[in-house]
């Protein structure tokens, strides 16, 4: 189900704002039966609230003036069951409205939450994570007040003040024409109020979630702000975010304030005018008390929902502004629907070849040029250079992170630009220079990429990495907690979790950027011969800045400024003399 996916057009544009109509469409109208129960269940409980000014004026008219006792018990029977009835309905409107709005938020944030994961890394690189998470959680919370509550109580309210109206007129229609004018007026007044608030609905969302990804960071970057004494500082940003978001909730609640406070008025004028009418009309005979008594009880049903109007009418346009910002992530281009992807990979043999490939992250700002080479299966391609070459980019281009504005990648001579993307990524293992860990155990972790493993699986794994070698001192084992992102962990060992978890992948493609960066000598001699075992009749690519690390590397692409300027083993490389010569001494000098 993908309730706000608009397939009128595939482009990332801005969508035009989401309406009533729309509302219903994708999400009331699926749900129909519900509402339509909901709506009996209102009406029942507002047509048994008329129950007591109805009877008011046959207590006044009849049972007091009569001194009528039989009816009086009549009466306060007829009142009683309408109020059981009042009760029964609320608590199944709460039961069955309420609950399934619930429902239906943990289903949009499913939704939002695997159209966000479906989105290409550029849309990562240029959002914040704390930002997705507003979005995801927050912004489709006012839809409760679409298919709750709210907007049944707005249905039936007016339904209410429809009947109402109709009974006010049999009594007295010159008092029901002088209480329409003030109510009119403030009708107005709500109409202009609700365009100009939806507006500042929709920023606050936004400033909500620049807030909670600044605070994001903060929780996560606790060290260097901490290593940096620069606790100050981060809290006049954050002071500034919610004092940004102050002034957003401040302008929302003078909109509504200025409305409140033209009902209080306006029915107020209402009220005074109806009690000096009425007063006339009992003393020339015109209207008895109970008539009198019975028109004020029905006008406040009457006013009531129109009461009402300001804060329900807030809640859904709260509720649209929410719908709105999660419309443009439902509208955006999967990665898979970027370029049309229509080939399926079973089994690949790992030929992977760059032909003329050339990228950029801005416009008009490339940053590879004219990339060519090939990676035959089961070789390892070493990718070397300064820090701002092109070497990730590149990594990044072969596991499918990025895609080239021009050229050609294949794997086993498919165009890879129009292959599906998990059929290519499930046969490719990545281990990254800050390796991210999960919250969780250390078996947690490694089990990652292949849940399903048995144990004899994890424990190869596990040896292969040499993960054993620090797990064995632990009371827990592989069950040990590591805190999030693995902070209870030191960077070796960290990095040797991230392999046993692309060993236990068992791919046919790896990637390592920057593998052994994170580990003391001895933590990578012993990394070393399990990435010889990991890296056997598989094709690799290896960025190292420790070039001792790709003596042994099929071939070795030296990157500078975009640019493959060396290609050739390690023993070409040197007796060339060149880049690579340079590089390789300089490091042997440290």
């Amino acid at each position: 189900m993908r309730e706000f996916q608009n397939n009128t057009s595939p482009k990332n544009k801005r969508k035009p704002k989401v309406t009533i109509g729309q509302a219903f469409k994708t999400i009331i109208w699926p749900r129909r039966n519900l509402v339509f129960i909901g709506l009996l269940l209102i009406v029942l409980s507002r047509l048994a609230s008329l129950v007591l000014p109805m009877a008011s004026k046959y207590l006044m008219d009849d049972v007091i003036a009569k001194k009528d006792y039989e009816m009086l018990k009549m009466l306060l029977i007829g009142v009683g069951l309408a109020i059981l009835v009042q009760a029964v309905t609320s608590f199944l409107l709460t039961r069955i409205l309420s609950v399934q709005a619930q429902f239906l938020i943990s289903e949009l944030r499913a939704q939002v939450q695997k159209k966000v994961l479906s989105l290409p890394i550029s849309f990562f690189d240029n959002t914040k994570s704390g930002a997705l998470v507003s979005r995801i959680m927050s912004d489709v919370e006012g839809v409760r007040n679409l298919i709750g509550t709210g907007l049944v109580q707005l249905v039936g309210g007016t339904i209410t003040a429809i009947i109402s109206l109709v009974l006010l007129i049999r009594i007295s229609p010159s008092m029901t024409l002088f209480v329409l004018v003030p109510v009119s007026v403030f009708g107005f007044v709500a109409l202009k109020a609700f365009k100009y608030i939806r507006p500042i609905f929709r920023k606050r969302g936004v400033i909500n979630a620049e807030v909670k990804g600044r605070l994001t960071e903060t929780l996560a970057g606790v060290r260097v702000i901490k290593g940096f004494n620069a606790e100050a500082q981060e809290n006049k940003t954050f002071e500034e975010g919610v004092d940004r978001l102050f002034q957003n909730v401040k302008k929302s609640l003078t909109a509504t304030a200025l409305m409140t406070s033209s009902s209080t008025f306006l029915l107020g004028i209402a009220s005074t005018g109806i009690m000096g009418i009425g007063g006339y009309k009992i003393m020339i005979d015109e209207l008895t008390i109970g008539d009198f008594l019975s028109f004020t009880l029905l006008l406040g049903f009457m006013i009531a929902p129109i009461v009402q109007m300001s804060n329900i009418g807030s809640q859904l346009t709260e509720a649209l502004a929410g719908l709105d910002r999660t419309e443009e992530l439902m509208n955006m281009t999967p990665e898979e629907e970027i370029e049309d992807r229509n080939i399926t990979l079973e089994h690949i043999t790992g030929d992977i070849a760059f032909d003329n490939v050339s990228f950029s992250y801005e416009e008009g700002k490339e940053v590879l040029h004219g990339i060519s080479f090939k990676a035959p299966s089961g070789s390892v391609t070493a990718l070397v250079g300064s820090s701002g070459s092109g070497k990730s980019t590149i990594a990044g281009l072969a596991a499918t992170f990025l895609n080239p504005k021009s050229g050609t990648i294949t794997i086993d001579d498919n165009d890879i630009s129009k292959v599906k993307l998990h059929s290519y990524r499930r046969h490719l293992g990545v281990v990254l220079q800050d390796e991210f860990l999960f919250e969780g155990s250390i078996r947690e972790n490694i089990l990652f990429p292949n849940p399903d493993a048995t144990e004899a699986q994890l424990q190869q794994a596990v040896k292969a990495s040499y993960v054993n070698e620090f797990t064995d001192r632990f009371d827990d084992g592989l069950d040990t907690l590591i805190g999030e992102r693995g902070v209870k962990l030191s960077g070796g060992q960290r990095q040797r979790i991230a392999i046993a978890r692309a060993i236990l992948a068992n791919p046919k493609i790896i990637i390592l950027d920057e593998a052994t960066s994170n580990l003391d000598t001895e933590s990578e001699a012993l990394i070393q011969k399990s990435l010889g075992e990991l890296m056997k009749g598989r094709t690799t690519f290896v960025i190292a800045h420790r070039l001792s690390t790709i003596k042994k590397a099929d071939q070795i692409l030296v990157i500078e400024s975009g640019n493959i300027v060396e290609h050739g083993n390690h023993d070409e490389l040197i007796a060339a003399k060149g880049r690579y010569f340079d590089l390789y001494t300089y490091q042997a000098r440290i």
